[in-house]
């Protein structure tokens, strides 16, 4: 069956209000095209309390297979620069790997979404910031929407499956509850924890992000900008302590 891409159900662009814009942003997998663009600042990890600058490409595109059923691709692109984390290990720049998602979800039912679908591990990454290995596995979704409320979770797991022998495997959960709240002025309230367990090091990544963002319209473009603060809570030797976030989301609702 042909696939086509999926605009608002029922619902022109031109109709939508900030808030419903907001409010389909609050789902990660809704029937809307958004590119956002999530800038990461991590602090004093490793002995030199080294610095991390993440820009992350994250192209978001639905697809309508059927009256019932969508596909929802989500893409991952990691930019990476960070500074020596210890002596002898100099500044690192350039693409981490990608990850990739392709989500099927049925169409929501009294505010309850739910997607399955499988990940891939794309070893694009330069040297020093890949894993130099290619990776697959499953990932789901479960989110309820009541009124302005968002809320629910995203995982996924991913196992490798070939790639460099002298690299280390990838084995490693992530987890990320999530839960927002909408204004009727377009403002978007965030809190998620983005956890990562890697069954290979039996280590914890767990940075808390609490974040606010806005719709807004220049022109004919909506945009959601916003910022926020990061805290790891993960209790690993070098790890992260604190962190900010600055977001840019275009939104293509046609």
């Amino acid at each position: 069956m042909a696939c086509a891409l999926l605009v608002g159900p029922g619902v022109a662009a031109a109709q939508e209000s900030e808030e419903e814009l907001a409010k389909k942003l609050s789902n990660p997998v809704s029937s809307m095209i958004s590119v956002p663009l999530q800038w990461n600042y991590d602090c004093c990890y490793g002995p030199n309390d080294g610095q991390r600058l993440t820009l992350n490409v994250q192209p978001v595109v639905p697809f309508r297979l059927s009256d019932d059923w969508n596909l929802i691709v989500r893409t991952i692109m990691p930019i990476v620069y960070q500074g020596s984390p210890a002596p002898g290990v100099g500044a690192q720049s350039g693409v981490s790997d990608i990850t990739q998602s392709f989500f099927f979800a049925p169409e929501a039912k009294d505010g309850l979404t739910w997607a399955v679908g499988p990940v891939f591990l794309w070893p694009v990454g330069t040297e020093e910031l890949g894993t130099q290995k290619w990776g697959a596995g499953p990932t789901a979704l479960v989110l309820k929407q009541d009124g302005p409320a968002s809320f629910g979770l995203l995982a996924n797991h991913i196992w490798s499956y070939a790639g460099d022998e002298d690299r280390d495997d990838v084995n490693q959960t992530f987890l990320q509850p999530f839960y927002s709240y909408t204004t009727k002025s377009a403002t978007t309230y965030g809190l998620n924890l983005e956890s990562t367990y890697n069954w290979e090091t039996k280590t914890w990544s767990i940075p808390l992000n609490m974040t606010i963002t806005k719709v807004y319209k220049f022109g004919e473009q909506r945009v959601s900008i916003g910022a926020g603060a990061r805290v790891h809570l993960e209790d690993e030797p070098g790890a992260p302590e604190w962190g900010l976030r600055a977001i840019a989301t275009f939104l293509f609702p046609d």
